[in-house]
């Protein structure tokens, strides 16, 4: 009875208790209070809850960290509009046809002579891309400009590639203006703030080299290429917009892996003085259809693969070190996959679908920069069926 429990120092519990919570009421349970709601709790869980809570949310939780990037990729059109389209300018050319009727093709006049033309370019480790693109455009350029670093965007040191290479560039030497900036070298710093202060720095050396008000300029990539009819058009047309970009095919790789047609980055600007800034994101709405190539990773080496995915802007990219290791990379170009692993950068879940996967393999060497076909034997790397690289 309880009076009498009372009296004999009992403890006495007014809940009802069973086999699951025990000794959880009175003296004794405050000792154990902790493990034994613990273990009330577990006891109450059937085999179902106890695969969900050890299996299910451990593997959930390791799937979202190594595919975290795919899902937020390829949920990019729920959280992201894709940008205002191009006004895109249809591009007339045939070598048989006049300079005076290919400008008025375009709606624009010709000129009595052609502007004058820079090719800037801030230049990393692509010697045999940035030998394609001097010989694609050096008949109609008047000054090459080209700015090196002995930082990469990511900071890391890296060697003057260019200046210990420059002998195989003497076909340029007399146009050539060349300069060298040092880098910050701050850990940690974003990989953009170094690349817009060397994009500054380029445009101190333009006005070293020389350019002037309604000169053309190309701001583009060393690996953004564009053709050398596409230049000359616009060096002889009159009424050209002062800043149009240029559609460039995408290629990966090689020439083998036609990726798409939407590379817009590359742009022509007629120069003016203090407005005209080199730059590398959007300046225009109007863009000049089919107007050359975007050669991405186009090497010949395995260990400029490796430099480039630790050394440019994106080099958070690389996830995991595996990423790196050469026998993975070779097998991805040879497959015509994503060094990254990464989806598509698309706006609509179409798109996104339509491109995963391996690039398909393309086998046409038709309208592509002629000196990889004036000299297959030494740029076979860049043509179709042969996706074995040194090293």
């Amino acid at each position: 009875m309880w009076w009498m429990m009372n009296e004999t120092g009992g403890n006495y519990c007014s809940k009802k208790s069973d086999d699951l919570c025990t000794n959880v009421c009175g003296q004794e349970s405050s000792q154990v209070m902790g493990m034994s709601r613990i273990r009330c709790i577990l006891r109450g869980l059937d085999v179902k809850a106890y695969i969900f809570l050890f299996a299910i949310i451990p593997m959930c939780t390791f799937g979202v960290y190594i595919h975290g990037q795919k899902i937020s990729y390829f949920l990019r059109p729920l959280w992201e509009k894709p940008p205002k389209p191009f006004h895109v300018i249809p591009h007339y050319y045939h070598e048989n046809v006049s300079m005076e009727n290919l400008c008025k093709l375009h709606g624009w006049g010709v000129r009595e002579f052609p502007r004058r033309v820079y090719d800037a370019v801030l230049f990393s480790n692509e010697i045999e891309i940035l030998t394609l693109r001097w010989r694609e455009l050096y008949p109609y350029i008047t000054e090459f400009v080209l700015l090196e670093s002995n930082s990469t965007f990511s900071g890391l040191p890296k060697p003057l590639v260019f200046n210990s290479n420059r002998a195989q560039f003497k076909f340029v030497e007399p146009r050539l203006t060349y300069g060298t900036i040092g880098g910050k070298f701050k850990k940690g710093e974003n990989p953009f703030i170094e690349e817009a202060y060397q994009r500054v720095a380029l445009d101190q050396l333009l006005k070293i080299a020389g350019i002037t008000d309604d000169d053309l300029l190309i701001m583009s990539d060393v690996d953004e290429i564009p053709s050398a009819h596409t230049i000359n058009l616009l060096r002889w047309c009159d009424q050209v917009p002062s800043i149009i970009h240029l559609q460039l095919k995408n290629y990966l790789y090689s020439f083998e892996f036609l990726l798409d047609e939407k590379s817009w980055r590359a742009s022509v600007h007629r120069y003016k003085s203090g407005k005209t800034r080199y730059a590398h994101y959007r300046q225009s709405d109007n863009i000049l259809a089919d107007s050359g190539w975007h050669c991405s990773f186009c090497f010949r080496r395995i260990n400029d693969f490796i430099f480039k995915m630790k050394a440019y802007s994106h080099n958070d990219r690389v996830r995991f070190s595996h990423y790196l290791s050469p026998e993975r990379i070779q097998k991805v170009i040879c497959k015509g996959a994503d060094l990254f692993d990464m989806l598509p950068e698309e706006y609509t879940f179409r798109e996104i679908i339509g491109k995963m996967g391996p690039i398909p393999h393309s086998y046409s060497a038709v309208h592509l920069p002629a000196f990889i076909l004036e000299n297959a034997n030494k740029h076979k790397f860049l043509l179709p069926g042969n996706c074995m690289r040194e090293g």
